[in-house]
């Protein structure tokens, strides 16, 4: 029979190796190649769990030690909020100003980024004019965001010349 076919048997032979190379690729070489990408994917894998960022105990111990370098950051704000009064009081001083109101904070002038704090002040008016500038000068208080300037309603003979001197500072958080 395959002498009676018109190809020669170089022909056969070749088509008989390729025929043989796709069945065995089937059943062997197919299933070994398969192993060896899931093996090297195993291995990455492997090499990602070993890294010591991914292991829970050491992001722990990370966590505690970023815990106490941020305690240390941190103010009291009581604290902060007295020291910079006691600038300002110092500085009021100096000028003969009497520093007359500190209200309560207020919640309404606090956001996220900033504190504002409500300032009074009395004296006459270069001497707040002076305390006014000192203020802006002093680093570590925050910042002037608005002043004004008025007269008490009840004048009496004695307090002519006093005049009442509203600050509004502006605190970075």
């Amino acid at each position: 029979m395959l002498k009676q076919l018109p190809v020669k048997k170089e022909y056969l032979f070749i088509a008989a190796v390729i025929v043989l190379l796709l069945i065995s690729y089937q059943f062997a070489f197919k299933k070994t190649l398969e192993a060896w990408q899931i093996s090297k994917q195993l291995k990455t894998q492997i090499a990602q769990a070993s890294d010591l960022s991914i292991q829970p105990a050491y992001l722990d111990r990370k966590n505690a030690n970023l815990s106490k370098i941020i305690g240390f950051y941190k103010t009291d704000t009581v604290a902060f909020r007295s020291n910079i009064i006691n600038t300002i009081s110092s500085i009021a001083e100096m000028e003969n100003v009497k520093l007359s109101e500190v209200p309560l904070q207020d919640p309404l002038y606090h956001s996220a980024k900033f504190i504002i704090q409500k300032l009074s002040f009395e004296g006459d008016f270069f001497a707040l004019t002076k305390v006014l500038n000192k203020l802006q000068l002093t680093t570590a208080i925050g910042l002037v965001r608005s002043v004004t300037y008025r007269i008490p309603k009840e004048r009496t003979g004695a307090s002519r010349e006093r005049i009442i001197l509203e600050i509004y500072l502006e605190q970075a958080r």
